[in-house]
């Protein structure tokens, strides 16, 4: 059909052929043309060569609302500018969906992960993945990084006001996510940017006393699974929260007595060997050791949640332990307190019962895989001595105690 000018008129006038697609190509416009269907559907094309390439056509859209030949024709202008650049359209839109995607929230934060926490937030790039999976994730996931506003992130601030801990690190986390989002030029403007962050809190320091220590584990034997036996292996390992929680049988040998926490469970990312002293074994031996599997589990594939309940029940036995001993000496019931306490206290607990013990510090950092003071820096690149013979006289030390102060 011979070309003409693309208007309403000339739009009508075209008959369809039943055996093929017709195609009017604009007097006015390089590339700008019509497509007319066998069935006599109708939309404006757009053809063209980018640097003497094979032709190309685009699909501008439908005649109709929007797409009307005024509308078809600043869109061909737009189209015609992008070639005369280098730009080839078809290739321009599948980047731009690409980067869409790759801008998602979600899949920006695994590869904030990946390429930058991993590499330098090395003592705590897992801790900073699971607030990110956990806090922001499930409230962001599908949108892109361009459509969160300071107003999102007051809203997460927020809602974490009474655990200013978990606020200040969640804080942190996102302030680098955007700030490093901005350094690669993927947004303009950080929406942190010149917030003011949450007030430092000051390290915890509690410490629970041999009464309190005594307390929790007659309150731990009350439990009963999986509270009772996991707190106890708190207590007797000293290990973090989650590494105990996520425990698997294939890490334990109970003839050698040692669990051995492998490297990518480990904050540091370091394999490290925790002897087992008596009453650990006679804990997991209870538990009908397996060859694989978690140990701490209620499901048979996950490992056990929800300690904020399970610490809040423990607590409520503590006292009613703590209550019956005082009536049993004489004291007074009513008088009976016991100071907020976490889990992570039971670390620290064990920590400074080392240090009573006359453990060296660095031993009881080994212990603790605590890299930091004596096993940081310098010293810690060049002594990699493991102290596995003085952990575990240190944790038979702590075992000791524990049966004396619980006879």
């Amino acid at each position: 059909m011979p070309n003409q000018s693309i208007t309403v008129r000339s739009i009508q006038s075209i008959k369809p052929d039943p055996k093929r697609d017709i195609y009017v190509w604009d007097t006015r416009l390089k590339g700008f043309g019509l497509r007319t269907t066998p069935r006599g559907a109708q939309s404006f094309v757009f053809q063209y060569r980018v640097d003497g390439g094979p032709a190309r056509r685009k699909t501008i859209g439908p005649v109709g609302s929007p797409w009307t030949p005024l509308t078809a024709r600043k869109e061909a202008e737009r189209l015609l500018i992008q070639v005369y650049q280098g730009i080839d359209p078809v290739e321009a839109k599948r980047e731009a969906k690409r980067r869409k995607e790759d801008l998602k929230f979600s899949a920006y934060c695994e590869k904030f992960v990946e390429l930058y926490l991993k590499a330098n937030w090395r003592g705590t790039w897992k801790q900073a993945k699971h607030t990110l999976q956990n806090v922001v994730i499930p409230r962001w996931g599908d949108r892109s990084m361009h459509e969160i506003k300071r107003s999102d992130i007051v809203k997460v601030m927020d809602d974490y006001a009474d655990r200013p801990a978990r606020r200040k690190e969640i804080h942190s986390v996102l302030r680098k996510l955007f700030n490093w989002s901005v350094d690669r030029q993927d947004i303009e403007v950080s929406p942190l940017a010149g917030m003011k962050a949450p007030k430092a809190v000051p390290a915890r320091r509690r410490v629970l006393n041999d009464e309190e220590l005594v307390a929790l584990w007659k309150a731990s034997e009350l439990a009963g699974w999986p509270w009772g036996p996991y707190v106890r292996m708190l207590i007797l390992t000293m290990q973090r929260r989650q590494e105990v929680a996520q425990m698997d049988w294939s890490e334990v040998d109970l003839t050698a007595r040692r669990w051995t926490l492998p490297a990518a469970r480990a904050k540091n990312d370091e394999e490290h060997i925790i002897p087992l002293s008596n009453l650990a074994v006679v804990e997991l031996e209870r538990l009908e050791p397996r060859q694989s599997g978690l140990v701490f589990t209620t499901t048979g594939t996950t490992p056990i949640s929800g300690f904020f309940k399970g610490k809040a029940s423990l607590h409520d036995a503590m006292i009613t332990y703590m209550k019956e001993r005082q009536s049993e000496t004489g004291g007074d019931p009513g008088s009976v307190e016991i100071p907020n306490w976490r889990l992570h206290d039971i670390r620290r607990t064990g920590a400074t019962n080392l240090q009573a013990l006359g453990v060296p510090i660095e031993v009881t950092e080994s212990v603790l895989n605590h890299i930091s003071g004596t096993r940081a820096g310098v010293a810690g690149i060049y002594n990699r001595y493991k102290y596995d013979a003085e952990k575990r006289t240190a944790l038979d030390a702590w075992d000791k105690k524990l049966r004396k102060l619980c006879a």
